[in-house]
């Protein structure tokens, strides 16, 4: 492999000097070689990496790209063109892309078109893509299958599931709770999401009211007309998964609640609350997210906060959580960037993914948890990976991420005028804090590496970067 490298390097060299219209390299520059024209057997290149197509005065209207015709084999020489054969100009990505969804992608059920735009220059005339790709979102109330077929009929592409990421997937690696019988909470498919994270043994927040009709009682409605006979042999529960907002909120707030309190046994009173407390695991920590409306939704964040301060309320301690998931948790991008190596792989891309760029729409979970990672990533080179791994969870092969740059789009919950910005509110006092209270505030954290107006730009951005043609 060594040789057939610098094989290659020598016959670039040469093809650039040998072909007319040379300008000489410098940095980010490259070599600008005559109009490409089709051949079957070999390719023409012109306008390689960032040489200006031509001297006219005025901005071009995109970065100069790399043009591979195809010349007929009765063609005559033509001056500027040089043929090489194709594996000499393929070389691997280097890069991968980790984007958002909701305010990225779509808003609610419709697609942004920067979004269709971004993807005619990653996915190429065969429908594939150009680099790996993986879509890491912080919903969690729908199956990665379905998510998957969602984004494939938006994008106009096919999305493999492996290629998603929902808020609750790193819940894999928590094999130690997969025996337990857990609650767990959110809406969709809730029992099929838990199963396939590897839960054998669940129970919902429907099931358990149905069992106990007489612990939900705020809505008027939905309370028993009569006073039901006590229920024996109810299994205890062992642990609250939380992999989403739940439709009704005082229900699931008061039976995880009564849960807790009980050690499990919710039929039972008991004098005073254990503590510890139940294992709790949860999922996306969004106090809120892009949908249709001009103003951001409550997301699961917004419930948590909720279920904090009601066991606080009632217990004076404060409510502590096994493992806490989705962005900005450090283990969902090293999840991420597993994925992006086993899709490199399987497409037959040998060099390792070194650089990675997470597009995101929300200053708190997207910026602040590439920002963590990058951060992450510059620590494991100095101190070692293992001591930094997410507690032993993590038996991945070593990163070979060196960097994560963090990109932020104006078409989701960020806006540079909307209430909330990241940038300093007026007489100078710190933005409001929107994370969870388990990850503090740092706010440099929270400052992207690039802001731009959408995925397209950000997708032009990393390509140009990069040295792609665009």
């Amino acid at each position: 492999m060594a040789a057939l490298r610098g094989c290659a390097a020598g016959l670039w060299r040469r093809a650039a000097s040998a072909a007319a219209g040379f300008r000489g390299r410098g940095p980010g520059r490259g070599y600008a070689v005559g109009p490409a024209q089709p051949s079957p057997r070999g390719v023409a290149l012109a306008g390689r990496k960032g040489a200006p197509a031509t001297e006219s005065a005025g901005p071009p209207e995109r970065a100069p790209r790399l043009s591979l015709g195809l010349l007929p084999p009765s063609s005559p020489k033509l001056p500027g063109v040089f043929r090489l054969p194709v594996f000499l100009l393929t070389s691997p990505p280097t890069f991968g892309f980790l984007l958002d969804i909701d305010g990225v992608l779509v808003r609610g059920h419709r697609v942004i078109p920067a979004a269709l735009k971004a993807f005619r220059r990653l996915v190429n005339a065969q429908g594939q893509l150009r680099v790996p790709v993986v879509f890491v979102t912080n919903a969690g109330n729908i199956s990665q299958h379905c998510k998957a077929q969602e984004l494939s009929a938006l994008l106009g592409f096919e999305v493999e599931p492996d290629q998603v990421i929902l808020s609750h997937s790193p819940m894999k690696l928590f094999s130690q709770y997969h025996g337990k019988r857990m609650l767990v909470s959110g809406q969709g498919p809730l029992v099929e999401n838990a199963q396939e994270l590897g839960f054998k043994n669940v129970v919902s927040v429907d099931e358990l009211r149905v069992a106990f009709p007489v612990l939900d009682m705020v809505d008027l409605q939905r309370r028993p007309k009569t006073t039901p006979l006590p229920r024996n042999g109810f299994p205890t529960i062992e642990g609250v998964l939380l992999l989403g907002e739940p439709v009704r909120w005082e229900t699931s707030l008061q039976l995880i609640i009564d849960v807790l309190l009980s050690n499990g046994s919710p039929g039972t009173g008991v004098a005073t609350a254990p503590y510890p407390h139940l294992p709790v695991l949860a999922s996306n920590m969004d106090l809120l997210w892009m949908a249709e409306a001009r103003m951001p939704r409550f997301g699961h964040g917004t419930f948590l906060l909720c279920l904090e301060t009601i066991y606080r309320k009632v217990t004076g301690r404060e409510l502590q959580y096994k493992a806490l998931m989705g962005k900005p948790s450090i283990l969902t991008y090293q999840y991420a960037e597993e994925l992006i190596r086993q899709q490199a792989e399987r497409r037959g891309w040998a060099a390792p993914i070194q650089r990675l760029y997470a597009v995101g729409d929300n200053p708190m979970s997207d910026v602040y948890g590439a920002n963590l990672f990058h951060q992450y990533l510059q620590m494991a080179k100095c101190e070692g990976a293992e001591k930094l791994g997410a507690g032993g969870l993590w038996k991945q092969r070593p990163s070979a991420a060196q960097s994560c740059a963090s990109i932020l789009v104006c078409t989701g919950v960020y806006s540079p005028t909307a209430l909330g910005s990241t940038e300093p509110v007026q007489g100078g006092e710190e933005p409001p804090f929107h994370g969870h209270r388990d990850f503090g505030f740092s706010p440099g954290l929270m400052e992207a590496s690039h802001i731009v107006n959408d995925v397209d730009e950000a997708v032009q951005l990393v390509l140009h970067k990069e040295g792609w043609a665009l």
